[in-house]
């Protein structure tokens, strides 16, 4: 049965620190490709297989777009998006849905509250309903939606790994990530997402990173445009106050997080940090790779500081700061 990297392959990559005892220990495997996509640093084992999560819907993202799916701008963001909900992305997907000539009940995610509290608030106090276009994936799905409505493909099977457009995002992930999956799963959305090393995913978001909107080839051309989306409107790919919209905005750094500890960051001059923490937590991705980032030379230090300041990274005591969430590679 495929699986992902063992304990004793880990590395250490964050520590949680409290009046100066380190109570818990983040570790993981983590890569960092230069601008001209040479290994430069390796942190326990990168070829190993890994779920991508969410840090897959850049790849699904473009999919749709390749297999014809006219999105840009502020509809582009959020087929790539983990949203928050707010009624801002709403509108956004349903824009998507209503091009498509589909509606809110033809999306295939589980209903969901925002993860957005405001929204999620305002929501409950209309004694409204959980709804699958608040689902923090509504927008990829949309956009599947979409390319299959362009195609003639049937929508009410959209997520069969058999689909078309399953097949065609498989397509997409191979030539990226130079990989043929290892496995298929199905992702909390209820998605395919496919394991890949996570080697294979640094490749292919460093690819897209590194690609020119002006290249003659559709793949490089329209996944160059997807990451220049999501830089141009750093809201749609999760919202305000959450880590990836911040870092983004802060640094002009690409930001996506995947459930069960995956990150993929790609700086403005293509260098691109990739990670998965073994436990699962979330909650160190961002500072391990903005200090990759800052290590390899692609990041200023004084702005990553200025991010790391806004990334709610303090640990509390009493309501007071007693010690922080910290990078140790």
């Amino acid at each position: 049965m495929p699986q992902t990297f063992a304990v004793t392959a880990a590395a250490e990559l964050a520590v949680v620190e409290r009046n100066g005892f380190v109570e818990s220990r983040h570790a993981g495997s983590a890569l960092v490709l230069a601008p001209d996509g040479a290994v430069v640093r390796t942190l326990g084992d990168p070829s190993a297989l890994i779920l991508p999560r969410s840090t897959l819907k850049p790849l699904q993202a473009l999919a749709c777009l390749t297999a014809g799916a006219e999105l840009a701008g502020e509809q582009l963001g959020l087929a790539t998006a983990s949203h928050t909900g707010t009624d801002r992305h709403v509108e956004v997907v349903r824009s998507i849905l209503t091009a498509a000539e589909v509606t809110e009940d033809d999306l295939g995610c589980p209903a969901a509250w925002p993860i957005d509290r405001g929204t999620r608030d305002e929501l409950v106090r209309d004694r409204a309903e959980p709804a699958r276009i608040r689902m923090e994936c509504s927008g990829k799905h949309a956009a599947m939606l979409l390319a299959c409505r362009v195609n003639g493909w049937d929508t009410a099977t959209y997520l069969d790994p058999a689909h078309p457009l399953q097949q065609h995002i498989v397509q997409v992930v191979e030539r990226l990530t130079g990989e043929k999956p290892a496995a298929t799963a199905v992702d909390g959305c209820g998605a395919p997402v496919h394991a890949v090393t996570l080697a294979g995913l640094a490749r292919a978001l460093h690819r897209m990173g590194t690609a020119s909107e002006r290249s003659p080839f559709a793949l490089h051309r329209l996944g160059a445009t997807l990451l220049a989306a999501v830089r141009g409107e750093p809201w749609t790919v999760a919202g305000p106050g959450r880590p990836d919209t911040i870092v983004t905005e802060r640094t002009g750094a690409f930001a996506k997080t995947g459930a069960e500890g995956v990150m993929v960051m790609v700086a403005p001059d293509g260098t691109t940090a990739a990670l998965k923490v073994l436990d699962g937590s979330t909650r160190a991705v961002s500072v391990i790779a903005l200090r990759l980032l800052e290590q390899a030379g692609a990041l200023p230090p004084a702005d990553v500081e200025r991010t790391l300041g806004d990334l709610h990274l303090t640990v509390l005591g009493g309501g007071a700061p007693v010690g922080s969430i910290r990078a140790t590679i």
